[in-house]
C-alpha cells in the first residue's frame, strides 16, 4: 500500500490520517488477540488513529462494556505513546444503558469526567487525543430516526456546561482536543459558538454516519462544518456491510445484521437494497468491488478528514484497508450522483 494521506482536524494541528481504526466489535465479534493482530496491521500501514468508545463492544450491553477499550489499552501500553491517536467517547443520555453510570443521566460535569476517568484506566494512558461525545443530550432525531419532533423535547444539560466541564479536562491534560459525534447543523453551530464567545475549547470534529446510503450530511452539516473549521469522521461508510454487496448474493449472509437484526433498523427501508444493488452494478461495470466503490467515495469527499473502517477479523481488515487507497474518477463520480438521485438517502 501507499502511504495515506493526512488531514487537520478543523482548523486545529491535529493532524490524522485518512483512515482511522474502528474498534466497536472489539470484545465481542473480535477476540483479544484478532484486535490486537488488527492493530499491529493498521499501525505498520501508517494507520496510527484508533476510534472507540467506553460503551463498546456493539451492540451495547452490560458483559461487555468498556471491553474495546481495554483491549486496545492492553495494546496500547506495548506501544510508543506519543505516536499512537486515540479517539474515545461518553455515552450520552437517553439510550437504556443502565449499566453505564446508572443511566448515563447526563452530560454533566461529573458524568463526563466519571466517564473519561474510566476511559482512561482501561486505555491505561494518562489523556486521549480526541474526546467526543457519543451523542447529544437534547432531544434529536438518531440512529435510523429522520424526522425532528419537538414533542419529545426533555431537559438537559446545556451545551455551555458540557464545554465548561470539557474545557477544565483540557486544562488538566487529560483531553488534547474535544470532538461530538451524530450531531446536527443547530449543535455544531451552539458548540462552536460557545467556544469563540467564552473562550473554551473548540470543537475540532463531528462523527456521523456517511455512506452511498446516507448523504444527508452533504444538506446542512457539510456548509455549518467547513464554515465553523469542524472536520467529519466517518463512520458506516459500508452501510453495515450492505455496500459490500453481500447481502444481495446472501440474505442470511453472517454479520451484525443478521446476528443482531435490531441493530441496523437504519437499514431496513424501501430503497436500500434496490440502492445497494445499483452501486454493486456500477462497481461491476468499472471492474471495482463493491467495498471499493464505497470507500472510494467516502475518500473523494472534500469534507472528509478521516474515515474510520471496523473489522470483524484481521482478514477482513486485509481486503478492506487497501480498498481505502481507491480512487474514482469524475466519470464514476457522476455515474454514483444519478444513482442517488433516484434513490436518494434510502438509509437517513
Amino acid at each position: 500500500m501507499t502511504p495515506f494521506k493526512t488531514r487537520n482536524l478543523g482548523s486545529s494541528k491535529f493532524v490524522v490520517p485518512e483512515v482511522c481504526l474502528g474498534t466497536m466489535t472489539f470484545g465481542e465479534q473480535t477476540s483479544e488477540a484478532d484486535a490486537h493482530a488488527q492493530l499491529d496491521f493498521a499501525l505498520a500501514a501508517g494507520i496510527g488513529f484508533i476510534d472507540t468508545a467506553e460503551m463498546y463492544a456493539v451492540p451495547p450491553r452490560a458483559e461487555t462494556c468498556g471491553a474495546s477499550e481495554s483491549i486496545v489499552g492492553r495494546w496500547l501500553k506495548r506501544q510508543q505513546r506519543d505516536q499512537i491517536q486515540i479517539a474515545t467517547k461518553v455515552a450520552g443520555p437517553s439510550r437504556n444503558l443502565r449499566w453505564i453510570r446508572n443511566g448515563p443521566p447526563a452530560m454533566d460535569r461529573a458524568n463526563i469526567r466519571t466517564a473519561l476517568d474510566g476511559s482512561l484506566q482501561r486505555l491505561q494512558t494518562d489523556y486521549v487525543d480526541l474526546y467526543q461525545l457519543h451523542w447529544p443530550e437534547r432531544n434529536q432525531p438518531m440512529f435510523g430516526q429522520w424526522q425532528f419532533d419537538p414533542k419529545n423535547e426533555r431537559e438537559g444539560t446545556p451545551i455551555r456546561e458540557q464545554l465548561e466541564a470539557l474545557g477544565e479536562l483540557v486544562k488538566e491534560g487529560k483531553i488534547r482536543h474535544i470532538g461530538v459525534s451524530n450531531e446536527h447543523p443547530w449543535g455544531i453551530m451552539e458548540f462552536t459558538r460557545l467556544a469563540d464567545e467564552l473562550g473554551l475549547p473548540r470543537i475540532v470534529s463531528t462523527q456521523n454516519a456517511y455512506s452511498l446510503l446516507n448523504r444527508t450530511f452533504e444538506t446542512g452539516l457539510a456548509e455549518v462544518c467547513h464554515r465553523q473549521q469542524v472536520g467529519l469522521l466517518v463512520y458506516s461508510a459500508l452501510g453495515f456491510g450492505h455496500l459490500t454487496g453481500k447481502y444481495l448474493a446472501n440474505p442470511n449472509a453472517p454479520g451484525r445484521i443478521n446476528q443482531w437484526p435490531s441493530f441496523g433498523q437504519r437499514y431496513t427501508k424501501p430503497n436500500v437494497i434496490p440502492a445497494v444493488q445499483a452501486y454493486v452494478e456500477l462497481a461491476s461495470k468499472h471492474g471495482l468491488t463493491p467495498t471499493q466503490l464505497a470507500l472510494g467515495f467516502s475518500r473523494s469527499r472534500w469534507f472528509v478528514a478521516s474515515t474510520i473502517i471496523g473489522a470483524s477479523s484481521l482478514a477482513q481488515l486485509k481486503e478492506t484497508l487497501p480498498a481505502m487507497q481507491t480512487t474514482l474518477s469524475p466519470e464514476i463520480l457522476a455515474e454514483i450522483d444519478a444513482i442517488h438521485l433516484r434513490y436518494t438517502n434510502p438509509a437517513p
